[in-house]
């Protein structure tokens, strides 16, 4: 099983931080090979500054679906608003930290 690091709340990764029904992912961290809920956790428990995905590992799986433990590729996962697996719906907001995780 993959281990996830962080401020969980439950066993679809939801953190203190984000715990809507759609946060749902867990990030696999470039500078850390660690996966996190969200970067609010990174910063609290890794010690040490975020370096988000180069554009060239895109391919590399670091997405993780809390719902059925499925890992995807970053370039997968922007591409969709759901688990290519499952089908649950991951939130759309996470958009809006793509900068933070990987070069966009």
């Amino acid at each position: 099983m993959i281990g996830v690091k962080g401020r969980i709340i439950d066993k679809e990764t939801r953190c203190v931080h984000y715990m809507e029904k759609k946060d749902i992912i867990a990030i696999k961290f470039y500078c850390c090979d660690t996966y996190y809920p969200c970067y609010k956790c990174h910063e609290i428990d890794a010690g040490h500054s975020i370096q988000p995905w180069p554009r060239d590992a895109f391919d590399q799986k670091a997405i993780l679906c809390g719902v059925c433990k499925t890992e995807q590729t970053i370039e997968s996962y922007m591409n969709t608003n759901t688990c290519p697996t499952c089908s649950s719906a991951f939130n759309e907001n996470c958009r809006n930290h793509h900068a933070i995780y990987f070069d966009v």
